[in-house]
């Protein structure tokens, strides 16, 4: 299938859409979508700060979601409206 048809089978699909969710998702997706790098954007003390935390992340410097969960008495807790186990 060649891109144009993939296009038009996207708009038809996306005419017919009713689910809000998708439609935001979407919408965050095209709005994400830019020509600029968004790195070129940042300060650089936010560029320090990110490749610090990647080195953080590189070296084993991290601490699972469970861990903190648990470290501050959050497990089981409401999350998003649902609780978690």
């Amino acid at each position: 299938m060649g891109l144009e048809a993939i296009k038009l089978e996207l708009i038809e699909w996306l005419t017919k859409l009713e689910d809000e969710d998708t439609i935001e998702y979407l919408k965050v997706v095209k709005d994400s979508q830019s020509e600029n790098d968004w790195w070129e954007d940042l300060t650089p003390e936010q560029k320090s700060g990110i490749e610090r935390g990647l080195k953080d992340i590189d070296e084993g410097r991290v601490t699972s979601h469970e861990e903190i969960k648990k470290r501050f008495g959050l497990l089981g807790t409401q999350f998003y409206g649902r609780t978690r186990p």
